[in-house]
C-alpha cells in the first residue's frame, strides 16, 4: 500500500508540473548554439505568478518573487546536452515547468571523398564522401553533385550529441558520358531554418576520366561512289579512351602507294578510286573494331567511262588507218608517201 501511494503521488507531482495551462513563454522557444559560444534565453510569464526560476547544470536561479520575466545565459557553452528548466509559482502554490530545446552543433571538420577517378565503361564502381567531427549527426545531411546535377541525398539517424565521422557512399555503373564530368559532395546540417543554419562545407572537386573502347561515329559498314575524276576520301571516325589508333585494309595492292592517313590515321583519300571493300580497324588498350567501306563505281561515270573507251577505240582505228597510209617501207613517217615526180618511176611502177 505504501508503494502505490507513492507512485499516486509521483504521477499527481507530475501532472501538476505539466500543467496543462502552464503561464510560460520561451523566447527564443528553441535555441540553436554552436560549441564554445554564448547562449541566452528568457523565460517570461503570461498571467500573474508569485515567482519564476531556472534550473540548469550550468547553475541555475533560484525562485524570484513577483517578476514577469526572467533572462537566462551561458558564457560559454561546453557540453552536448544542455537541457534548461524553467519553472514558476502559481498563485493556487503549483509549479510549472518548461524545457527550453537546446541544439549544439559543431561544423565538419573536413569534408572528404575517396574513390576511383579512372574508371571502365560498364563496371561496378563507388565512392565516399567523408565528413570528420560533426554534431549533432542527425542533423546533417549529404548532397552528391555531378555538374549541375544533385545525383544522392542521404541522411543519418544517428542520434548520438555529440562530434562523430560519417561516411556516405554513392555507387554508381560507369559511362562514357561521364567522361570528364565533375563530383564534389555538400555537407550541411539541417538545424532550424535555412537563415540560422551553418554554410554549407564542400569536398575539393573531382574530375572522372572513363575509359572505353573504340566505337564508329558513322555506321560500321557503308557504301560509297567513286567518281572516275575525283579524289574520295574514306571516313573511319571512332570515338574511344584512349584514343584509338587505326589500320587500312586495302582491296587492290596497287593502291598502297595511294593512300593518304591524316595525324590520326581515321581517314584514307585515295586518287584513283578503284571498287572494292576498304576495311578500316580501329583500336585502343580496351578493345578494337572493324568497318567496312564498299565503293562502287558512280551509276553516271559508266555513260562516261563507255563514251571515254568509244572516243580511244576510234582514235586507234584512225591510227592505225593513218599508218597504213603515212608509214614508209623504212618505217618513219611521210606525208610525201603518196606524192610523186612527172617522169619519175614509183614504188607502183609506171604511172
Amino acid at each position: 500500500m505504501t508503494l502505490l501511494f507513492v507512485l499516486s503521488s509521483l504521477i499527481t507531482c507530475t501532472v501538476s508540473l505539466v500543467h496543462a495551462s502552464c503561464p510560460i513563454k520561451l523566447s527564443p522557444s528553441r535555441v540553436v548554439v554552436r560549441f564554445g559560444d554564448r547562449l541566452m534565453a528568457n523565460c517570461i510569464s503570461t498571467s500573474k505568478v508569485d515567482g519564476i526560476g531556472w534550473e540548469s547544470v550550468y547553475g541555475g536561479i533560484g525562485l524570484t518573487p513577483k517578476i514577469s520575466n526572467l533572462p537566462f545565459n551561458i558564457s560559454v557553452v561546453n557540453d552536448w546536452v544542455i537541457e534548461p528548466v524553467c519553472y514558476v509559482s502559481l498563485p493556487d502554490g503549483e509549479q510549472c515547468v518548461e524545457t527550453l530545446p537546446v541544439t549544439v552543433y559543431k561544423t565538419p571538420d573536413s569534408v572528404s571523398m575517396s574513390g576511383t577517378w579512372s574508371v571502365k565503361e560498364g563496371r561496378q564502381y563507388s565512392m565516399w564522401c567523408n565528413i570528420a567531427g560533426v554534431a549533432p549527426a542527425k542533423s546533417l545531411s549529404v548532397q552528391w553533385h555531378k555538374g549541375n546535377q544533385i545525383i544522392h541525398t542521404e541522411t543519418f539517424n544517428d542520434t548520438r550529441p555529440f562530434p562523430v565521422t560519417k561516411s556516405s557512399v554513392f555507387s554508381f555503373t560507369a559511362d562514357r558520358e561521364d567522361n570528364g564530368a565533375l563530383y564534389w559532395c555538400e555537407a550541411e546540417l539541417n538545424l532550424s531554418s535555412p537563415e540560422q543554419n551553418p554554410p554549407i562545407m564542400l569536398s575539393k572537386f573531382h574530375s572522372m576520366t572513363v575509359l572505353y573502347p573504340p566505337t564508329f561515329a558513322k555506321p560500321e559498314h557503308e557504301t560509297v561512289e567513286a567518281q572516275a575524276d575525283k579524289t574520295l576520301a574514306l571516313d573511319c571516325s571512332a570515338t574511344g579512351n584512349p584514343l584509338p589508333v587505326y589500320s587500312w585494309k586495302i582491296p587492290h595492292p596497287a593502291q598502297e602507294t595511294n593512300k593518304d592517313s591524316n595525324l590520326n590515321g581515321s581517314s584514307l583519300s585515295l586518287a584513283f578510286p578503284l571498287p572494292g571493300i576498304y576495311t578500316c580497324t580501329a583500336s585502343n588498350s580496351l578493345g578494337s573494331t572493324a568497318k567496312n567501306v564498299t565503293v562502287i563505281e558512280a551509276t553516271g561515270d559508266r555513260t562516261t567511262f563507255a563514251v571515254l573507251i568509244g572516243v580511244f577505240v576510234t582514235l586507234g582505228v584512225l591510227l592505225l588507218v593513218a599508218g597504213l597510209f603515212f608509214v614508209t617501207a623504212n618505217g618513219t613517217f611521210s606525208f610525201n608517201k603518196l606524192s610523186y615526180t612527172r617522169g619519175q618511176p614509183t614504188a607502183m611502177g609506171p604511172v
